[in-house]
């Protein structure tokens, strides 16, 4: 039987997955890994100055921190952040319905980016790398926005939107670049930089 040359690669290493998302824990099943699932949390802080993919690479790493003391030489850590970046400034996740609506009501009819940051990191080396991801919305009814919110209740999400539910299925106008990357976890970035560690 032919095996999975990424899982081959891994032999004799543990992957943790530092983050509760039910997304990217999805996609690195579909990768092929095996993992355990160990979010620690932290305070998602960053400096003010910060612009885009430097927020989400900030984030990212932050995120490892509490690992680095007590990993053990086969151990692989993974934390991932992800802004959407419009009109030079970050939509965190909406704190209620208020938010959400004001989010997708900005992001209406325009052009935004998606940056996900993944951040790997053993007992003695840190790796960092980004995608970028350019998404065109249709302009959105105020019905369509109320309708999104209270059937999805998208507040876990940057941006209030998950590309891959009701509302992606019918305001994706145009999107360049990766589509795993909106989803929360740019894939094909993750097996290339697994395969080279």
């Amino acid at each position: 039987m032919t095996k999975n040359p990424l899982k081959e690669k891994l032999r004799g290493k543990q992957i943790i997955l530092a983050s509760g998302s039910p997304r990217r824990k999805m996609f690195l099943e579909e990768l092929g890994l095996d993992f355990i699932i160990d979010p620690k949390s932290v305070e998602e802080v960053y400096p003010e100055h910060l612009q885009g993919q430097e927020i989400s690479e900030y984030l990212a790493e932050l995120k490892a921190t509490p690992f680095k003391e007590e990993l053990e030489p086969n151990q692989i850590v993974i934390t991932s952040d992800t802004v959407v970046w419009h009109n030079n400034a970050s939509l965190a996740k909406a704190a209620d319905k208020v938010e959400a609506f004001e989010m997708l009501r900005t992001l209406s009819g325009d052009w935004h980016e998606v940056i996900s940051s993944v951040c790997f990191t053993t007992k003695d080396a840190q790796k960092t790398v980004s995608s970028i991801t350019k998404v065109k919305l249709k302009e959105f009814s105020d019905e369509e926005i109320n309708y999104y919110i209270e059937t999805c209740q998208p507040f876990d999400k940057a941006g209030a939107y998950g590309i891959q539910e009701w509302i992606g299925m019918i305001g994706i106008s145009e999107i360049q670049g990766s589509y795993t990357n909106v989803v929360g976890l740019p894939t094909h970035l993750v097996y290339k930089t697994l395969m080279e560690l």
